[in-house]
Formats: C-alpha cells, sequence, structure tokens
C-alpha cells in the first residue's frame, strides 16, 4: 500500500527533471572553456608597474624619552619609537627604519638616502634639538619632492604641531584644547574635493560613519583652530583643511590636512592606535575604526611606492628596525603596549 503512495510523487517529480537537466546542462556549457579561450581571458599575471616601488621603506622619526616616563629607560640620550607606528607601516606593505633623532648627522642623513617617505609620531617635544631637527627633516622632504622624487610625509598629533610651527614660522601659534584620551567624530569640509586626498579610498558608507560615529581617537591639549591656520598666509598657502573636529568643550580644531603641492598629509588625531594600541580607554576598536587605520595606512604606503628611490637592499637590512626588539610595557595599563628604545 505504502508503495502506490510514492507514485504520484514520482510523477510530479519527473515533470520538472528534464528542466533541471537542461538548466544543468547549459550552466555547465558557460563555465567550460577550451584552451584558447582561457588562455585570451587569463594570459597570466600582469607585469608589476615599473614606475612603482614594491618594497617601499618608511623612515620614522623617534621621540626623546622612553615612552614611559624613565620606568624603562632613564638615560639622557635615550629616544624611542612606539610599535603601533611601527606596525601601522607594516599592515600597508612597507619597512621601517628608524630615524633617530640625536644620532651623527652623517648617519642621519645615510639613512634619509634609504627610505620612501617620512612619518612624524606623537609626543610632546617642541623645541631645542628634537624641533631643529624636525625641521630638517622637513625640508629634506620639501627638497626630495622639487626634485622630482615622489617622496610622502605623514604628521601625527605632535607631528602635525611641529608642521604648524615650522611652516608658520611661529613658535607660539599653538593653541591649547581640551582633548586629552577621547574619541570623536570628524566633521568634512563643505564641498571638498577627496581626490588625490588620504580619504579617496575610503568607502563613502565609513566616510558616513566617521562624520556620525566616534571612530578616531585624539589625545593631545594643543591645536590650532581653523581661523588661526587660515590667518597665517604661509599656513593656507601650504595646506588645505579637510576635517575639523571639537573638543570637550565644543572648540573647534583643525584635524585633518593635505598640502596644496606635496605629498603632506597631518593628523591631529592618531589613526594607528584603534588597531595598535590598548592603555587608554576611550581607543574605539571597532571593525569601523580598525578599517580607519587600515584605510589611512594603505593611502600613505601607496604613496611611498610612487617614490624613486631605490636603495642598495644590504644597507637598507642593516639599517631595518628589525635590528631592534620592542620592550612591552603595556602593564601599566596607560601610555603604550610597546616601544622601540634607541640609546
Amino acid at each position: 500500500m505504502l508503495n502506490y503512495l510514492w507514485i504520484p510523487l514520482l510523477i510530479s517529480l519527473s515533470k520538472h527533471l528534464p528542466t533541471s537537466v537542461n538548466a544543468k546542462s547549459t550552466f555547465n556549457s558557460t563555465l567550460l572553456l577550451t584552451s584558447s579561450e582561457f588562455g585570451q581571458l587569463s594570459p597570466g599575471c600582469p607585469a608589476p608597474e615599473p614606475n612603482l616601488n614594491y618594497r617601499p621603506v618608511i623612515g620614522i622619526l623617534t621621540h626623546p624619552g622612553d615612552g614611559a616616563s624613565g620606568r624603562l629607560n632613564n638615560n639622557s640620550n635615550a629616544s624611542y619609537i612606539a610599535a603601533s607606528y611601527v606596525k601601522f607601516v607594516e599592515a600597508a606593505g612597507a619597512r621601517v627604519i628608524p630615524l633617530i633623532y640625536n644620532e651623527p648627522k652623517q648617519n642621519f642623513d645615510h639613512k634619509l638616502n634609504l627610505i620612501n617617505g617620512v612619518l612624524f609620531t606623537g609626543g610632546w617635544a617642541k623645541s631645542g634639538r628634537y624641533y631643529e631637527v624636525a625641521k630638517y627633516v622637513f625640508q629634506k622632504v620639501l627638497k626630495k619632492n622639487d626634485e622630482g622624487d615622489h617622496f610622502p610625509l605623514v604628521a601625527i598629533c605632535l607631528g602635525f604641531e611641529l608642521l604648524t610651527m615650522i611652516i608658520s614660522q611661529d613658535m607660539n601659534i599653538l593653541e591649547q584644547f581640551s582633548a586629552a584620551d577621547s574619541a570623536s567624530t570628524l566633521d568634512f569640509m563643505q564641498n571638498i574635493n577627496f581626490h588625490g586626498t588620504v580619504f579617496q579610498r575610503f568607502p563613502p558608507d565609513l566616510l558616513k560613519k566617521m562624520s556620525t560615529d566616534c571612530l578616531v581617537m585624539q589625545n593631545h591639549n594643543w591645536g590650532i583652530s581653523p581661523g588661526k591656520l587660515q590667518e597665517n598666509s604661509n599656513l593656507c598657502g601650504f595646506f588645505k583643511i579637510l576635517t575639523t573636529c571639537s573638543d570637550d568643550n565644543d572648540k573647534v580644531y583643525v584635524s585633518t590636512v593635505q598640502a596644496h603641492n606635496y605629498p603632506v598629509t597631518a593628523f591631529q588625531w592618531h589613526p594607528e592606535k584603534n588597531a595598535f594600541e590598548w592603555g587608554l580607554s576611550m581607543i574605539p576598536h571597532s571593525e569601523d575604526a580598525v578599517q580607519v587605520t587600515q584605510y589611512v595606512a594603505n593611502f600613505f604606503v601607496s604613496e611611498a611606492r610612487k617614490s624613486l628611490s631605490r636603495p642598495p637592499a644590504s644597507e637598507v637590512l642593516d639599517n631595518l628596525i628589525y635590528n631592534y626588539s620592542p620592550t612591552y610595557c603595556g602593564k601599566a595599563g596607560k601610555g603604550y603596549d610597546e616601544v622601540y628604545i634607541f640609546t
């Protein structure tokens, strides 16, 4: 009796079987290509772009101290690089050479000829030898670009403040703001053209979220207001403002700028922290926040790939940061998680 109950079901299924078989046959025929057709569609891996450098190296300027208020090393000649800046560069496909700010000038200049771009980090030093070295490097960046080498500079937090002082030729131009250990949105300038800027490759939905969600990390007490930047002919002639932010007291400061005629970009915020620092409580670590880190890093390294410099590989290897070991300092629960210390 049960066997007879299956007959109507089998008849119903058989009505659809030819159509399904024909559809599958048709589908398979679209996937099957002759060897000649396959060769036409897939000629092989394209040749690398000859004008791009696929082994870029970034020079990161060290900062005075040990990054931990002397807890790790209280040598007066010590300087450091937070490991987050190194990881930031490496995540986008570049390697790092430390530019030790107080090393002999001959060594320093030699390293400048081994790199394809420079990163100025955050910190506190705004005077003395450190200021003079930062100014020297900035002038070298401009000179390299004027001579035809596409040589980018990214300046973060203190780095932006140093550029503001150097370009304006005013050591007292910075203003005080209350923006320590806080995440914020970005306020994009009206009618801004993103072409050629750090934001060009950001997906539209991420750009929108950056203006509504707190995806960028602020950790500074100094900066410059849009009005003061625009009033200074040197600054407004060099930079265009891309974004602003408001501090805890609703005072507006410039948060992202890009040079009109040079591959120089500066951030008052910290793009590196979202993915690589855990010591400060307000650092955003969402997937969107980590994407912000990655897109900024990708932009920087893509600019460095345009550099013409192709130094001897052996000299690069001798100076890479891999010749040093980072020190873990994250147990203190504040500041950096890892630092490279140079003495």
